[in-house]
């Protein structure tokens, strides 16, 4: 699986989700040190600039090294930036997924903010009132504001959702990071590009151009071979995502309180 097809992949999911009104958690808003930016330049001893990481893989094996290694994984947290295309506008996730399908975070987008929780086959929503209104934009007011007050800081749960199996896509790992990685063979058209450091941990840059869209797929080059970011620079879908917390826990737990069954409104 090329870099591209990983960031289409990682784009719409997560748009998809959006649509669908779906979003994350309790974990903190992504920062601005965890945000889109240019990876630090690395700042290796003479002697490590010397040692070629990856020695004797082409780019396309390295990507499927990391593939690899990355859905091979019990858990890792995804932040980043992106375009909505619900709204129009740019869209922030921050979501921490383990192989179970659990998965807990956020989505923000026009000043608005969504927690997601899934648990087992279950999944949690909770709208702030500023993403409820930006999401039902052109809807009659009379139903924007009835939904405000109906959904607005309440948990929701509903499991006759059609769209639910999107939802779980966003929170299953594999299909994440590469649902058809194994498929890959060591063709990816990716070429090799500097080591530069992300988060503080040091990493290659693979880049793919295939005429309009291009990307950029940062490794790790010490320890596990694990994606540390994907960089999407192609027009239409631009965005910027990063991955840490390699196998910490999920704090996925079923929300205390006032839970909304939304198929028993009838």
């Amino acid at each position: 699986m090329s870099r591209n097809a990983l960031a289409a992949l990682c784009l719409a999911a997560t748009t998809a989700v959006v649509l669908t009104g779906c979003s994350g958690g309790d974990s903190d808003k992504a920062d601005s040190s965890n945000k889109a930016g240019t990876p630090s330049a690395s700042s290796a001893s003479p002697a490590a600039e010397t040692k070629e990481p990856f020695a004797g893989l082409s780019a396309g094996e390295i990507a499927d090294k990391a593939f690899e290694a990355t859905t091979g994984a019990r858990s890792v947290r995804v932040k980043g930036d992106m375009q909505d295309d619900a709204t129009g506008g740019p869209l922030t996730i921050d979501l921490a997924l383990d192989k179970r399908g659990d998965c807990a975070g956020t989505l923000s987008a026009d000043g608005g903010k969504t927690d997601l929780i899934k648990t087992g086959d279950t999944v949690y929503m909770r709208y702030d009132e500023a993403f409820l209104r930006a999401q039902m934009k052109g809807e009659p007011e009379e139903d924007v504001d009835a939904a405000v007050d109906m959904l607005a800081g309440t948990w929701t749960t509903s499991a006759e959702d059609s769209e639910a199996s999107e939802i779980g896509d966003l929170c299953d790992l594999d299909t994440l990071l590469g649902e058809d990685a194994d498929t890959a063979g060591g063709t990816s058209s990716a070429t090799r590009g500097g080591t530069t450091t992300v988060g503080g941990s040091p990493a290659l840059a693979l880049q793919e151009k295939d005429g309009k869209e291009s990307a950029t797929l940062y490794v790790a080059t010490e320890g596990e071979p694990y994606v540390l970011r994907l960089d999407n620079q192609s027009a239409d879908d631009a965005g910027s995502l990063l991955f840490s917390d390699y196998d910490k826990p999920v704090a996925a737990q079923k929300p205390e309180g006032e839970i909304l069954d939304l198929d028993n409104l009838g």
